[in-house]
């Protein structure tokens, strides 16, 4: 069933920066003091106690993002301490303070808090702001790896659930097989591009980019004359190969990959594998996740991870690499500056032979040209057949039975309504709702009449 739009579940409202909570644990008041005033100048909220018993009572109220806790207090340590925010609060980053580094109190407190890093006093403001930076985000990527991990999880069970109804849903009566497999292809379809967008919902830039790289990945193997299920696997891999990016911070999805530091550009050239990794427990996309797994191989073998080369490469992931690449350039990822779209095509025709395959090369630029296919108008020559025009419309202009043509697109590159839906008076109600709360009209592609 088609998920009703509203301007609720499709306006791409900036969510509201929320401060990060931080509870600082020492008997020393000097040291509290101290701590307080150097996370508040960086616009964090903190909250002091001066014992562990006074700190998990903190902790009960309402928990903090960041637990830093001193050692040597008396009555409870602070190993004993973190050990109890572990087992009640095992989200909150762990940090121990300690003025007696030996090995033995740091053992202990890895042993009972697991604590995420030990500072020695005195400390460095700079650098431990940074590193409590730097476990917030790490935090924030295991998350995103689990709730990515949960929803293609889901979107598998579905899938079986769909397959295991194939025959009662199959029955007379009920539509034919071959519809009912139409059915499922279009609601697997529309699951991978759906799972795709979460990506592009933290970048405005970075909206409607894996479908664009899909589709030309799609035109691209068909014009090399690709089997029909490689056809589809390419563009299955267009429309996932950024979900290894899920975990990426805020700072390394801003970072163009020209001025990529080597940490961050070692963590960029790591996204292709470790989406191979989540797509692979998913037999139907086996195949998809291979192609992203080598997108960043080159076809000269000083690509990643494996240094694959020329035709070694799976020609998914080398179709992938052009079309990805070719978006990329055009959006400002790769470089700073965003290129046209000639520019381009020329940074892609210039790497032909090195980062790219040729065969490849050859057919995307075929592609992106509008040059014809030899066999397509063979056999457009042969017989000619009415086709379907195509109406671009607004909200006001729809009508009922009229058939959407293409995704209807959110102004902020979000899948609001699949393409194949049939307008009713429910669903021309809530585009014209939703074009009334953004304030601007959607552009929306509908079929025509035939024409001969």
């Amino acid at each position: 069933m088609t998920e009703p739009i509203t301007p609720e579940n499709t306006r791409d409202a900036a969510p509201q920066a929320t401060p990060i909570h931080i509870l600082c644990v020492d008997d020393e008041p000097n040291i509290l003091a101290a701590l307080q005033r150097l996370f508040r100048s960086h616009g964090m909220a903190v909250r002091t106690a001066d014992s562990g018993a006074a700190g998990l009572a903190l902790m009960e109220e309402s928990p903090a993002d960041v637990v830093i806790s001193d050692m040597m207090m008396p009555e409870m340590n602070g190993a004993q301490f973190l050990q109890q925010v572990r087992l009640h609060w095992s989200d909150s980053v762990r940090f121990l303070l300690t003025g007696q580094a030996d090995a033995a109190t740091i053992m202990q407190a890895v042993n009972q808090g697991e604590i995420s890093k030990y500072v020695s006093k005195p400390w460095d403001d700079a650098e431990l702001v940074n590193l409590v930076r730097l476990a917030l985000e790490q935090k924030e990527r295991d998350r995103e790896k689990v709730n990515i991990a949960a929803l293609a999880l889901r979107r598998a069970e579905e899938l079986k659930a769909l397959n295991d109804n194939l025959e009662q849903t199959g029955s007379p009566g009920k539509g034919s097989l071959s519809e009912v497999n139409e059915r499922l292809k279009n609601n697997f379809v529309v699951s991978l591009k759906i799972f795709s967008s979460l990506i592009e919902i933290r970048r405005t830039r970075m909206a409607g980019h894996s479908r664009r790289v899909a589709d030309l990945a799609r035109k691209i193997a068909t014009r090399l004359g690709l089997e029909p299920a490689l056809v589809q696997e390419v563009f299955v891999a267009g429309l996932l190969h950024e979900v290894g990016k899920l975990g990426f911070s805020e700072e390394l999805l801003d970072t163009p990959v020209a001025n990529m530091k080597p940490w961050q550009l070692q963590e960029y050239r790591a996204h292709p594998t470790r989406a191979e990794q989540l797509l692979m427990p998913l037999q139907d996309l086996r195949g998809a996740a291979g192609s992203i797994g080598s997108q960043l191989e080159r076809f000269d073998g000083g690509g990643h991870p494996n240094h694959l080369r020329g035709r070694a490469i799976l020609v998914g992931a080398r179709i992938l690499a052009v079309c990805a690449d070719y978006d990329n350039l055009q959006i400002g990822v790769l470089a700073p500056r965003s290129l046209k779209q000639r520019e381009a095509q020329a940074v892609i025709e210039t790497s032909s032979g090195k980062r790219y395959d040729p065969w490849v090369v050859e057919a995307f630029v075929a592609v992106v040209t509008g040059a014809p296919d030899k066999s397509v108008a063979a056999a457009a020559t042969s017989a000619v057949k009415p086709k379907n025009t195509e109406l671009i419309l607004c909200g006001s202009d729809l009508e009922e039975g009229m058939i959407l043509t293409r995704d209807l697109i959110s102004p902020s590159g979000l899948i609001m309504l699949p393409s194949g839906n049939a307008f009713d008076a429910r669903l021309i109600e809530k585009v014209l709702n939703f074009e009334k709360g953004a304030g601007i009209p959607l552009t929306v592609y509908v079929q025509g009449p035939e024409t001969a």
